[in-house]
Formats: C-alpha cells, sequence, structure tokens
C-alpha cells in the first residue's frame, strides 16, 4: 500500500489519466520553450476523452483540439516493447477510462496499425486470463474498467469493484510462471474533491503580487498552468493570481501488488501519476519525455514498493469471495435510505503496525533569529528530493509557502516577527516530517539545529544562545512516552548539545524544546536504510 500516492493534479478524470498515459497534462515542448501553458495544450477540465460514436463503425468523434506530444504507449512502441490495454472500446464510461483518446495519435491511428490494434480495440478480461494462460501476456498492459465496475461514486460501488479487481487478479493469477514475473498496480485517477489532511506537494504558488510564495532549488518554468481568460479560477480570488501551479493532488489509493511487495507493506514515499512512467522507464531503460523535472524531482518511482533480493515465492494468497456483488447490491436498494449521523463521528483508523519500506529521506529544518525576523534553512541530506510546506499560523489568510529541495540542497528564507503576536510557523514534509516554531515578541530564540544519529537511532540537538543571560530549556512531552523530560542551561554566547533517543519508538520521535516566550516541536522518522513499521501513534 502506498499511503502517499497522489493524484496529479487537483481536478478530474480526464487531466489525471492524461497524466497516466503520457506523464503529463502539460504540454513538454510549451514548458522546454519556458511558457506555462493554457487549455489549448493542457487538459485542465475533463474534455478531450468524453467522445460519441462507437468503434469500430461508424467511429469516435472527439472534443477539443488534439494534444500531440508522445503518450507512453507510443514510446514503449518506439522502443520494441509489447504492450496492450484491456478494455470494451464501446463500455469505457464514453471514453473518460482511455487517457489515450486526447491525443492525435490515438485520434487518428487506424485499422491495423499498432496503436489502434493494441489500444482502441475490444480485448476482454477471458482475453487477458487467456493471454495469461498461453504465456503471451504482454510487457505492459492497461485495464480499463467499464463504468459499473468503475467504483466511481453514484455510477459504481466498492464491492463491484472489488468484485472487478478480483476478476483481474484471478486472470493474472492463472499462470504461476507468469504471475512469478508480474506487477500489478492498481490506482484511482482522482479522488472527487474530499478532503484529505495531507497537503500535497506542489510547486510554490504565486502570490497576487506575483511573488512566489515559496522556492525551489531547480527551474520551474512551465510547472503552471496560465488562466489568462479567467475560466478555470475564481474572479473573486484575493490569494493568488490566474497562474496556477499544475500539482500535485490529493492522495489516492496504490496498491503494488506483486511477489516482491507481498507481506502487507506500506510505502510512504511521496508518489504520483507520473511514478508508474518513471517505473516503466526504470524496468524498460528508456525515457519518457513528457515527465517534468519538478515531477521527477519530487516524486519517486515506485522502485522503493519492492524488495527484488526477495527469494521468488510466488504463491498467491487466498482471498474473500468478492464474487455476486451485482446481487448483494440489488439487495441493498431494497433497504432504507441510511442517513448520516447528526454529528461528525470520527474516522476508523486499523489497530496495530505495518511493516514499512525504508524511505530515501533525511531532511531537516535549521532556525535562527535575527532582529525581527526568524530565518528556517530547509535542509535536504537525502537521496530524492522533498518539498516543505510552511504555514504562518497567524496568517493563515496567506498561502502557505512551499519549498522544493533537491537531493543534497538547502534553500532559506525569513519570516517577520510580528510584533504584537510574535511567530507561529508550522513546517510539514514526508512522512510525518514535522517542525513548528513559536515565539512571543521580545523571545530570545536561539540559533537551532537537529541532525540525525542514524546508528544510534536519536536526534541531536545544538542550540546557541546569543542573548546575554543564561537560557534554560526543557526537552519533553514524548508523545511515545520513551524519554523523561531533560533540563539544559545555554551559557550566554555559548552552545549546548543534547541527544534524545528514538530507537525505543522504531526511530519514531515527538517532542519539543521550551524556553521562556518559545517553543519548538520536532517530529519524524530517523531513517536507517533499513525497514521499519508505521507510526505507532497512528493507531491510537
Amino acid at each position: 500500500i502506498c499511503d502517499a500516492y497522489h493524484c496529479s493534479i487537483t481536478t478530474g478524470t480526464d487531466p489525471n489519466r492524461i497524466v497516466f498515459w503520457s506523464g503529463s497534462n502539460f504540454d513538454p515542448a510549451e514548458q522546454a520553450a519556458g511558457r506555462n501553458c493554457r487549455e489549448d495544450k493542457s487538459e485542465p477540465n475533463n474534455l478531450r476523452c468524453w467522445i460519441k460514436g462507437s468503434l469500430p463503425e461508424p467511429g469516435y468523434t472527439y472534443a477539443g483540439n488534439d494534444l500531440e506530444w508522445p503518450t507512453i504507449p507510443e514510446v514503449l512502441e518506439q522502443h520494441g516493447v509489447d504492450w496492450r490495454i484491456y478494455q470494451d472500446p464501446n463500455d469505457n464510461w464514453t471514453g473518460a477510462m482511455h487517457g489515450g483518446l486526447a491525443f492525435k495519435g490515438f485520434r487518428n491511428c487506424k485499422p491495423g496499425e499498432p496503436l489502434y490494434e493494441r489500444g482502441m480495440k475490444h480485448w476482454s478480461l477471458e482475453q487477458l486470463e487467456q493471454d495469461v494462460l498461453n504465456g503471451t501476456l504482454p510487457a505492459v498492459s492497461w485495464v480499463l474498467p467499464p463504468k459499473e465496475w468503475s467504483e466511481h461514486p453514484s455510477a459504481s460501488t466498492p464491492i463491484e469493484g472489488a468484485e472487478y479487481t478480483a476478476r483481474i487478479l484471478d486472470a493474472l493469477t492463472a499462470n504461476p510462471e507468469v504471475w512469478a514475473s508480474t506487477v500489478f498496480f492498481q490506482t484511482f485517477d482522482e479522488n472527487d474533491g474530499l478532503f484529505d489532511h495531507l497537503p500535497p506537494p506542489a510547486p510554490p504558488s504565486y502570490n497576487l503580487d506575483g511573488t512566489l510564495a515559496g522556492k525551489a532549488s531547480f527551474p520551474l518554468q512551465g510547472e503552471y498552468f496560465d488562466d489568462h481568460e479567467d475560466k478555470y479560477t475564481s474572479r473573486d480570488d484575493n490569494v493568488s493570481g490566474t497562474i496556477r501551479p499544475f500539482g500535485l493532488g490529493p492522495r489516492v489509493p496504490m496498491y503494488v501488488v506483486s511477489p516482491w511487495s507481498k507481506g502487507g507493506w506500506v510505502s510512504s514515499e511521496t508518489f504520483d501519476h507520473t511514478s508508474v512512467g518513471r517505473f516503466l522507464e526504470k524496468r524498460f531503460d528508456l525515457t519518457i519525455p513528457a515527465i517534468s523535472l519538478w515531477h521527477r524531482k519530487m516524486c519517486g518511482d515506485l522502485t522503493s514498493c519492492f524488495d527484488f533480493s526477495m527469494e521468488g515465492d510466488a504463491a498467491f494468497p487466498p482471498l474473500p469471495d468478492a464474487s455476486g456483488s451485482v446481487a448483494v447490491l440489488a439487495e441493498h436498494l431494497k433497504r432504507p435510505k441510511i442517513l448520516p449521523p447528526r454529528a461528525a463521528e470520527g474516522l476508523f483508523q486499523e489497530e496495530g503496525l505495518r511493516r514499512a519500506r525504508p524511505l530515501p529521506y533525511v531532511l531537516h529544518v535549521d532556525a535562527r533569529a535575527v532582529g525581527n525576523a526568524i530565518t528556517l534553512g530547509f535542509v535536504n541530506d537525502g537521496k530524492v528530493g522533498a518539498t516543505f510546506h510552511v504555514y504562518d499560523k497567524l496568517h493563515l489568510d496567506r498561502i502557505p509557502r512551499r519549498y522544493c529541495v533537491e537531493a543534497g540542497k538547502v534553500l532559506s528564507d525569513d519570516w517577520a516577527i510580528d510584533p504584537k503576536q510574535g511567530a507561529d510557523l508550522l513546517v510539514l514534509g514526508p512522512n510525518g516530517f514535522m517542525r513548528s516554531f513559536t515565539a512571543r515578541t521580545g523571545a530570545a530564540l536561539p540559533t537551532f539545529t537537529a541532525r540525525y544519529d542514524v546508528a544510534g537511532q536519536s536526534v541531536g540537538l545544538t542550540l546557541e544562545n546569543a542573548a546575554q543571560g543564561e537560557l534554560p530549556l526543557t526537552l519533553g512531552n514524548d508523545l511515545y512516552g520513551a524519554n523523561p523530560r531533560k533540563q539544559l542551561t545555554v551559557a550566554p554566547g555559548k552552545k549546548a548539545n543534547a541527544i534524545w533517543p528514538a530507537s525505543q519508538s522504531h526511530g519514531w520521535y515527538d517532542f519539543t524544546i521550551d524556553a521562556e516566550g518559545w517553543t519548538i516541536r520536532l517530529a519524524g522518522r530517523i531513517e536507517n536504510g533499513k525497514p521499519g513499521v508505521s507510526d505507532p501513534l497512528m493507531r491510537a
């Protein structure tokens, strides 16, 4: 299970499926020229994949102009990689399931041509199973559900989606030799606008004055949508303008099913729909040109979901019977309508721990106060890029700043200390990484750094007192209950070091540093390159 897999754009079905099928929702040629795309070179809302007509006769009728960059199937075809789309072209929710239908190549292909034969014809689940049994399953396959089996709200249901998934797995595991070399990815194009408490990584937004709310350690040209006609943004918006970052969007489920990912593991690396294309790049040694620099820096390639050193135990465990969903649904619809409770109930949280894949993140935030400002330094000592979100909790009407820091780089920025309220900054990063800095006006905030002792599974702290008097500190509020409170005094003009152990909480930590007038809170997980467990506090 990938619990940090995002849809690529905060919008609907087609825009995200276009990313899934091509690696981008904006023309890479425009980006290469340093231009942000408009609607003629991108898909801001559902349009191009919704077709009329049928195949083979009289043919599809398309909406909107063609998108012209190469799709992933076309890239595979150019490199001699066998591929196929299993679908009913006349039962794919009028084309909405097929992201390739926005593109010139698919729109203009003819019977007998590879794009048509592999990607437009009717290839059923029965044919999928037959291909598995015959050992002729293509190297890369897409499976598109009909509307009724899509698990989309109002058109389908979870039990119908479960039965369709079970049918795919039954087909893929029908031949143990084929399954022993197969990976099945299942995800959803978008989340229908439901609330997600995890802020999605994205390039920094623009303030109304045209300045960036944040920074990046690499170029960002072309990573934005130019709504120059105010068609897709509200004219009443008093926070940002008509230049908006393309993504990412909220999280969606991603299940990775294979002999090398079995065992109930969770990966919390940041992924999105471009990650599937990145996985194909890695597997077949090719390049999908539409995937942008930002996505390559900030999103993973899904390889961390696997342990390829595992012995090839391809045995597939028995699953609950998911058949008969149509009859179950018909019986359910005879019952009285279920009304939501008057008061919202707490969300269900699965109990216990999950085994967690090692992650490539080693992130830090340094802090120092200079005059009437706080300077934060965003340090990425890991192997992949990461996005830091900074919320000014005293000014929540402002756009949160985002800092996109590639591996091995550092960014910094300043925040004014309000003369009446002080400062209250919240920093969020991947896999539960959090830092908060709260200070009253006039408080002597020390220079602060925190670094990990990976081998010892502890957080090493350094605090420098620039004030004229002694600085007494308290380390405590350990939410994991593994460490007692600690007292520390920093002499004027001196530094003091402290160690906060996290080995008893599987490398997870959450504690505070308190002094007169200010508080620093730290939370996250110390990565050591080895498998771990999910956050123990999540089961509480």
